[in-house]
């Protein structure tokens, strides 16, 4: 009898064991792949975890494996590859360059992938389409409101007709923002003065360049322009020109104003879908979205040193940034 009730408190342990075992094993994974650190795109991978705690998915359940490429392709590919050899559960990738790394090495598993901070993800080939993205892969799009920003341009700078525009060469979706930029510019009678560059150094003589010839410099979503935003918006105030930015870190940064995107909230967006997702739905079956609301930010530090003031009905609607 003494011998039977050992055993079965040795059984009662070691399912104890087995199950807190078991739970953790049965964590969620969840791996997070950055090409880069700026405002834009930590705030994205912010508002996507924001979102999953929200719903639950906190981090008792959940465990969150982030990683940066320091803006190294070849770390791109390894952080992908080592994501699969994980079996994690979930891919967020964060920019263009993470999300076709992570799509090219989980093209013949079932790991479901979302991706954010990406402008055009038809034209990068990441979905076959906005509608019906593809089997394991979906997300949100970064694209920015170029048209409200030009006409912010046209409506506080009544005597700028050209636009200073630098961006990325290597960055597909750079060329497309530039591509927009100039028929939105053309139809508004502006002009959009553009230099492409691939690293740091060459954006700060390119700004330099164009300095003398523009009346606004536009700062477009792109991710080594706003790695460099302090150093842009340096030069442009030292010239008196207004820095105009596509989205509300640049301005966090320094850059005098936007009517743009939120990346937190974008990120937020895409935490919501990454809830579906493991809630049971599939990617393929959740289109790819963007976020429509923008807001006006102004950097009052900046617009101090420029000496400028704003009509009250944009103060009236505006988030102040006070350095």
């Amino acid at each position: 009898m003494v011998v039977k009730k050992i055993w079965m408190i040795i059984l009662a342990i070691c399912s104890l064991v087995f199950l807190f075992g078991c739970k953790k094993e049965d964590k969620i994974k969840i791996g997070i792949t950055q090409i880069t650190a700026h405002v834009a795109l930590d705030s994205t991978r912010e508002g996507f975890i924001a979102a999953l705690k929200e719903a639950g998915f906190t981090e008792d359940k959940v465990e969150f494996i982030f990683k940066n490429a320091f803006e190294d392709l070849g770390n791109a590919n390894l952080i992908a590859s080592e994501f699969v050899s994980a079996k994690v559960d979930l891919i967020f990738a964060i920019s263009t360059p993470s999300a076709l790394a992570v799509k090219n090495v989980t093209l013949e598993t079932d790991i479901p992938v979302l991706f954010s901070a990406v402008t055009d993800p038809v034209a990068a080939k990441l979905v076959d389409s906005l509608e019906k993205p593809g089997s394991n892969i979906t997300g949100t799009s970064d694209m920015t409101p170029i048209d409200k920003q030009f006409a912010l341009i046209k409506q506080l700078f009544h005597e700028a007709t050209k636009i200073g525009f630098v961006y990325n060469l290597d960055e597909d979706n750079s060329l497309v923002q530039l591509q927009i930029a100039q028929e939105v510019a053309a139809r508004l009678g502006l002009t959009v003065l553009d230099r492409g560059v691939t690293t740091s150094s060459e954006l700060a003589d390119a700004v330099d360049v164009l300095i003398p010839q523009v009346d606004v410099i536009y700062l477009p979503s792109d991710n080594l322009v706003a790695s460099s935003v302090p150093i842009v918006v340096e030069k442009a105030n030292n010239a008196g020109i207004p820095t105009v930015a596509s989205e509300r870190g640049q301005v966090e940064n320094g850059a005098l104003i936007t009517d743009g995107i939120d990346y937190y909230q974008l990120g937020y967006q895409t935490g919501l879908m990454a809830v579906r997702i493991l809630n049971g739905e599939k990617p393929s079956d959740i289109p790819v979205e963007t976020l429509e609301n923008t807001e006006i930010v102004i950097n009052m530090q900046t617009a101090r040193t420029l000496k400028l003031t704003f009509p009250q009905e944009i103060l009236d609607v505006a988030t102040l940034i006070e350095e």
